[in-house]
């Protein structure tokens, strides 16, 4: 990688930024935290960095997803509704986006204007791509107009990089939570319905079929699922 490097004391920023962030996610707290603690953890890591939003690109339309301040959140609404700005660049371009408001007049004047008007003077903005269900933007805003350094860009990019990779593993984590949860229910509710097949075939000597159907049978009569048929046959059967 070559460019401007990144001061040691900004690397340190980012290795507390990341440890911040392993503690936020170790609590398995829902994503919109999670996405709050990113934003918070970027303005942390990031000299000149003072707001943080994420955007999320969701069937071609643009939506801000996590922020630190609401000031950032109208920002980000400007560009949504010019439909052109550089948090859409940077999603569309997978590009860093860098730049003092004072080079952006002539490209971006609507967001130019609402951003001077909040008081924000620079913008920086990564491409973050987790996966299917989340592509957008990280974006930085800062008050001064320093349009943030070469080496802040490098800084933003690498930890975008991390979080899209924590961000993937924790969906894939919870994905797989889901499916076993399922799963077990599934293998009990199957289990109660056999149970209550072998009764109803033991005591009235009938077929799997047969059983099945009168289950069945019972389940549309009274509104009642299936599986609560079953239960509350094979409990009254116990009780009985």
């Amino acid at each position: 990688m070559t460019g401007e490097p990144i001061p040691p004391e900004h690397l340190d920023e980012l290795t507390a930024a990341m440890a911040g962030l392993t503690g936020a996610l170790e609590s398995e707290p829902a994503e919109a935290e999670i996405l709050d603690a990113v934003c918070a953890e970027a303005v942390r890591a990031v000299p000149g960095a003072d707001m943080a939003s994420i955007t999320a690109i969701r069937d071609g339309e643009p939506e801000t997803m996590a922020s630190t301040d609401e000031r950032a959140v109208e920002i980000d609404r400007v560009q949504y509704a010019a439909g052109e700005g550089p948090c859409l660049r940077a999603a569309a371009t997978g590009e860093i986006v860098r730049l003092p408001l004072a080079t952006a007049d002539a490209v971006w004047p609507d967001f130019t204007k609402h951003a001077r008007g909040l008081g924000v003077g620079s913008y920086l903005a990564a491409p973050l791509r987790v996966d299917e269900n989340l592509s957008g933007a990280l974006n930085l805003f800062g008050y001064g107009d320093h349009g943030f350094a070469e080496a802040d860009s490098r800084l933003l990019r690498l930890y975008t990089t991390i979080v899209s990779f924590w961000l993937r593993t924790t969906r894939r984590y919870h994905q797989a939570r889901r499916q076993a949860d399922d799963l077990e229910a599934a293998m009990r509710t199957r289990a109660v319905i056999e149970q209550a097949k072998g009764i109803l075939m033991a005591v009235h000597r009938i077929g799997a079929d047969d059983a099945m159907k009168r289950l069945v049978t019972e389940s549309q009569h009274t509104n009642v699922k299936l599986r609560d048929v079953a239960a509350r046959f094979v409990e009254e059967l116990s009780a009985g």
